[in-house]
């Protein structure tokens, strides 16, 4: 028997320019995001397919995709007995044409003849900058088991958090009847409240105003998706599901876990940091589902002298005297003596000091120097930071351009590979 999962393919959605973002986006793509100290952001996605035994995978991605590609190409490699793969597909020219992708639907629409090659039943597309753990084989064997053509997944929000959302109405049978990109107005919302025996049915109070939330997570049949690109819409969310409510038997699968969409600096300041709580809503660890990424083969961390309270450390970090309070502090990151960290999201390095073969006279080493002082700031990559360095967002916009550094959501940014001189007051 051939498992529905063999017959899968995922499509990992590489996202825009990731502009909300930036500037962790102005050296990467949005899926190369670092994440909890060790991972990528795309490492979510594939892991949760991995864990679910889908093993045919595609990233999509058009801008900044060095260090994605080379992320998966390091972390995600199969042994030559199984038709197992992970890879990238960027945007390119073609006899058929030479523009770049201009919206979910188009870049699935362009690539189309690579996903038709084999014979892929069910088509599981993805988004490749949000934080969940789900087993893709719950909204699959929905989808089998109700013979749908195409199934949602959706998630139960608040009335307040539906205005940012596409929002589904479906009846008690989980037929999606309607769609609605961001309704704001009251009475428009009051029509798409989640209907009270549905509420039941997924263990909510009849009287709970929730409202289904598309997670921008797709399982379509091989026909109707060809079916539903035979057109020129360039986005599933504003234009591909609307009409094809209106032309198929489309589902929604319900999740009710931890769910988290990485848009904004502020969503991924607050995700990330929201770890090191004493029972975090989400965890990299779940038994017999880990989280995948490249094996680095560091050595521990080394830590003299210092308080920490409330942090993840990652490997081959060397802490040295100093005060640490709601961090996250990411492979390799060097912190001085004297230090005070206070809810900072700091990456780390992609080298040791002592691995870069032409160091520059004159400029900082990688990591903080002595006596620095920072709170509500993520120091990105390979950052260079002087000794008596003050970094807080306090008495500032809350967005900002500065000298070697940004203020975004009212969080200072030291974007990768910033050298701030020393004593240097942000």
């Amino acid at each position: 028997m051939i498992l529905p999962t063999n017959r899968t393919l995922a499509i990992i959605m590489g996202g825009g320019a990731g502009t909300r973002l930036f500037p962790l986006t102005k050296e990467r793509a949005k899926p190369a995001v670092p994440l909890g100290g060790k991972y990528r952001l795309v490492d979510i996605p594939i892991s949760n397919c991995l864990n679910s035994g889908i093993r045919s995978i595609y990233v999509l991605t058009q801008f900044n995709s060095t260090s994605l590609h080379r992320h998966i190409n390091a972390s995600y490699k199969f042994d030559n007995f199984t038709p197992s793969f992970v890879e990238i597909l960027a945007a390119q020219q073609t006899p058929e044409g030479s523009h770049w992708y201009q919206g979910t639907a188009d870049a699935v629409r362009q690539n189309l003849r690579y996903f038709l090659e084999k014979p892929y039943e069910y088509f599981i597309i993805l988004s490749g900058d949000q934080l969940y753990r789900m087993d893709y084989r719950q909204i699959l064997s929905q989808h089998i088991a109700n013979n749908t053509d195409l199934t949602i997944a959706t998630i139960p929000v608040n009335r307040e958090a539906a205005k940012s959302f596409g929002i589904m109405q479906s009846d008690d049978n989980l037929r999606i009847t309607r769609f609605v990109e961001k309704p704001k107005e009251d009475a428009v919302l009051d029509s798409l409240c989640i209907p009270k025996d549905l509420l039941q049915d997924i263990g909510h109070a009849p009287t709970e105003d929730l409202y289904q939330a598309s997670m921008g997570i797709y399982v379509f049949n091989r026909q109707v998706l060809q079916d539903c690109l035979d057109n020129d819409f360039v986005d599933f969310g504003k234009n591909v599901i609307p009409s094809a409510i209106d032309r198929y038997k489309v589902d929604a699968f319900i999740f009710q876990g931890y769910w988290e969409d990485i848009g904004t600096i502020k969503a991924f300041f607050d995700a990330s940091l929201n770890m090191t709580d004493e029972n975090p809503p989400y965890s990299f660890y779940s038994p017999g589902a880990p989280i995948y990424t490249h094996p680095r083969f560091l050595p521990a961390s080394v830590i003299r002298s210092t308080t920490i309270e409330r942090a993840i450390i990652s490997d081959g970090c060397i802490i040295e005297e100093s005060t640490i309070e709601r961090c996250l502090i990411g492979l390799r990151a060097h912190i001085r003596s004297g230090c005070k960290l206070k809810n900072v999201i700091m990456m780390g390095a992609d080298n040791y000091e002592e691995e870069i073969p032409f160091p520059q006279e004159g400029i900082p080493p990688i990591g903080l120097g002595h006596n620095c002082h920072i709170e509500n700031a993520i120091i990105d990559k390979n950052a260079r930071i002087g000794d008596n360095v003050v970094i807080s967002p306090h008495g500032k916009s809350p967005d900002l351009n500065g000298d070697g550094f940004y203020i975004r959501d009212g969080l200072v940014v030291v974007p990768k590979n910033s050298v701030i001189p020393a004593g240097t007051w942000i």
